[in-house]
């Protein structure tokens, strides 16, 4: 028998976030989210509890925990967009198509109730999430920013009645193409840097960083994201869930900030440490190995995960972006310890960005998708 309950006790609420954990023991391709991230959903003073609505179900099969499933009404998305959706996300169940056919029966109705007529994702409460779906690269590692299922997921959502709304690739960048296009891109951003005076921002560490830049940066990701799929505007709150999270992990040696005459930013981007070693087989908790694995992983970087990347509108097609990819070359190249840079999810049709990718070598390595239904 196969019983849906809505997760309102602790103990139902250790239970949904146990479930993925449990599922995904031994897997090494998964990387669990930080527990106390996670837990935070929970609380009163969540970040999004002014923008969004949400709750949460679990599948009970013969008593046992098969499955769980999130429902989101971004209330933002919706206004902005003129749309009535729930996202969904936080899926996961075991390889029995009746337990996820029950999950999604229980969402759709708790959608329709809300008055909603759309049912979408795997999306978040904004894209500084996890989002998307693994359709294709189930044997390659997630990053730390990237969600992992196994591949019956995929055959689950589409038996019901679920369809493609767009997918997001994943690519790694191994530095440039060859020497030869290595100087051309140097050539061309001295010519760029000198027509439109231009520079590169400095900083003396990540806090100093963030103190010269952080408005500037945030600013211009609610231009460069507005028009895309499944962005939110960001709020003071989201400003300060972000700085919260980077403060530890953000450093001048992995980010590219391009100023223009009067210090303005035109383009930024930011990388961070590669964290998901460091996380592998363990349930994302903050325990004494964990912590020095993170510790040594943000010292000692062999990947890079390329976070966020913005564009002033102004400047997109003038060339500026290719500052930020020899920047990225140099980082690849002065640093013999890395051996790549994880591009994490990047929009299909997102031309801008994945144009900025054509003069590294590029290995496509995963793809991610996010499924729609008309209620």
């Amino acid at each position: 028998m196969i019983e849906v309950k809505e997760v309102k006790t602790r103990k139902e609420q250790k239970v949904f976030l146990n479930f993925a954990l449990d599922l995904y023991k031994g897997n090494p391709y998964f990387v669990p989210p930080l527990y106390a991230d996670e837990r935070k959903m929970f609380r009163k003073d969540y970040v999004y509890r002014d923008s969004c609505e949400w709750t949460f179900f679990v599948a009970y099969k013969d008593g046992v925990p098969a499955g769980r499933i999130q429902c989101i009404i971004q209330k933002d998305a919706n206004a902005k967009n003129g749309e009535k959706r729930c996202r969904f996300c936080r899926f996961d169940a075991i390889d029995d198509l009746e337990v996820s056919r029950a999950l999604f029966a229980t969402a759709e109705e708790w959608a329709r109730a809300k008055g909603m007529d759309t049912v979408v994702g795997p999306l978040n409460f904004s894209d500084l999430e996890r989002e998307g779906m693994l359709v294709e690269g189930f044997e390659e590692p997630a990053t730390f920013e990237e969600n992992y299922n196994f591949s019956y997921y995929k055959d689950h959502v589409e038996a019901l009645g679920y369809r493609k709304e767009i997918d997001w690739t994943a690519s790694r960048l191994y530095g440039p193409e060859n020497q030869e296009s290595f100087l051309e891109m140097e050539q061309l951003v001295a010519f760029i840097f000198k027509r439109y005076k231009l520079h590169y921002g400095t900083a003396k560490s990540g806090p100093d960083l963030l103190k010269k830049y952080a408005d500037g940066i945030f600013d211009l990701l609610d231009v460069s994201y507005e028009g895309l799929y499944g962005t939110v505007p960001f709020t003071q709150g989201m400003r300060k869930l972000v700085l919260e999270n980077f403060a530890m992990v953000i450093s001048p040696k992995h980010t590219a900030v391009i100023l223009d005459q009067n210090e303005k930013i035109v383009c930024f981007g930011l990388s961070f440490p590669g964290l998901a070693p460091a996380l592998v087989g363990t349930r994302g908790k903050y325990t004494p190995l964990t912590l020095l694995k993170l510790l040594y992983y943000i010292k000692n970087p062999d990947i890079l995960d390329l976070c966020l990347v913005g564009v002033d509108p102004e400047y997109l097609n003038r060339g500026v972006s290719g500052a930020l990819s020899l920047a990225i070359m140099k980082m690849l190249q002065d640093n013999p310890r890395l051996k790549w840079a994880d591009t994490n999810l990047n929009l299909e049709d997102n031309y801008a960005i994945l144009n900025q990718w054509r003069r590294f070598k590029r290995e496509e390595c995963k793809r991610y998708r996010s499924y729609v239904k008309t209620l």
